[in-house]
C-alpha cells in the first residue's frame, strides 16, 4: 500500500492506493473508492470511479504535468486546474506543521498558462511553508501557489498583471 500526504490547492488530504483485483482502491481521508484506470497519453489518465456502495460511477479525464520542484504537480480534472504537492514520507499522525528545509532552492512555476493577480511576498522576506506566494489566474479561476517548506525570498521573476506560460519561473526561495 502506498500512503501520502497530497496538498490540493491548500487542502491536506491523506491518501492510501492499493491494488486489488486487477483495479485500484484509492482511500482519501478515509472514504474508500474503486478506481479503474486508463493512460490516455504520457501526462493525461481516463478514470472510472466508483461512489459509494457501487451504486454509480463517475468518468474523469485527468491530466498531470510534473513541475521543477520534485513533489509538486499541475493537475487538471476535466477543465478544473489544481496544484498538488505530494509528500510520500510524512507521517499522517505528525501535529506539527512546520516546513522541513529542502534540497535546495524552491522553484515556484506556473502550473498553467495564465495571468499573474498579485505577487504576495518581497525579496528578502522570510516565508513558511503553505505561506501564499502569488495568486495565478487561469480560465477564469484563481489559483494560490505556496512555499513548499520554510525559506526566504531569494528572487522574483514577474510583476502583478504579467501573463505567463506553463513552467514560467515566477519566484525563487531559498
Amino acid at each position: 500500500m502506498l500512503r501520502y500526504e497530497v496538498e490540493i490547492d491548500g487542502r491536506l488530504r491523506q491518501v492510501s492506493i492499493q491494488r486489488a483485483h486487477g483495479r485500484f482502491v484509492a482511500t482519501v481521508d478515509g472514504r474508500e473508492r474503486a478506481v479503474d484506470a486508463a493512460r490516455v497519453d504520457a501526462h493525461t489518465w481516463s478514470l472510472l470511479i466508483e461512489q459509494a456502495g457501487g451504486r454509480s460511477v463517475s468518468s474523469h479525464e485527468v491530466s498531470i504535468i510534473p513541475g521543477p520542484v520534485s513533489n509538486r504537480f499541475a493537475v487538471q480534472v476535466g477543465s478544473s486546474p489544481l496544484t498538488v504537492s505530494l509528500n510520500g514520507r510524512r507521517r499522517w499522525d505528525r501535529k506539527d506543521e512546520g516546513g522541513q528545509p529542502g534540497s535546495g532552492p524552491q522553484r515556484i512555476v506556473a502550473p498553467m498558462s495564465g495571468k499573474v493577480v498579485r505577487v504576495l511576498v518581497q525579496p528578502g522576506e522570510a516565508v513558511r511553508a503553505r505561506q501564499p506566494l502569488v495568486v495565478i489566474e487561469a480560465m477564469k479561476m484563481e489559483n494560490e501557489l505556496s512555499a513548499t517548506h520554510d525559506g526566504t525570498v531569494a528572487d522574483i521573476k514577474v510583476r502583478d498583471g504579467q501573463s505567463v506560460d506553463a513552467g514560467t519561473l515566477l519566484i525563487v526561495i531559498v
